[in-house]
């Protein structure tokens, strides 16, 4: 298995977003920013990873993507051949390869085998062996309080249509 850019990007993607889950869904803009990678180049990869299962997505405000499993049971090898998958669907060509398949096939086994050993949570260890932590949860904002007052408040009152067709009724009376 020959490891391309593209399945090194998607190793290091996937360990900066286990850093940072637990303070929620990771936008793939700040990864982008991060990593320095494109947009739509991550958008790609973050959606054959989620076909795979690797990662899932989370849509609205405040979304984003979490791992879809826990990091001990993603290896290095589910990354690289979920994102690498389509590049090897095309056979090798040329008259060099022809005598060569069985070492390829063989190397790329053994590749793959090693990759399995290692896991994204060996990877998050090494990073806090290095000093880099996970990222804590951000505290979420406090709304002021509300100044108390002695006046009492009513209850406002709206007479105004609440949908498209009282308010067009509103004209045939």
């Amino acid at each position: 298995m020959h490891t391309s850019t593209k399945g090194r990007l998607a190793v290091h993607a996937l360990l900066d977003l286990a850093l940072r889950e637990r303070a929620g869904p990771v936008a793939l803009l700040s990864i982008s920013e991060r990593q320095r990678v494109s947009l739509s180049y991550l958008e790609q990869m973050f959606s054959r990873l989620r076909r795979q299962g690797v990662v899932e997505s989370t849509r609205g405000p405040g979304g984003g993507y979490t791992l879809g499993r826990p990091a001990a049971q993603i290896t290095v090898a589910d990354i690289v051949t979920a994102v690498d998958t389509a590049d090897k669907a095309a056979p090798r060509t040329g008259v060099a390869d022809a005598g060569c398949d069985p070492l390829w096939r063989e190397l790329d086994a053994v590749v793959v085998a090693h990759l399995a050993t290692i896991t994204l949570q060996h990877l998050l260890d090494q990073q806090a062996a290095r000093g880099r932590s996970l990222e804590a949860a951000a505290p979420r904002p406090v709304p002021p309080a509300l100044p108390a007052s002695n006046v009492t408040r009513l209850p406002l009152r709206c007479n105004a249509p609440n949908s498209v067709f009282a308010f067009g009724n509103s004209f045939a009376a």
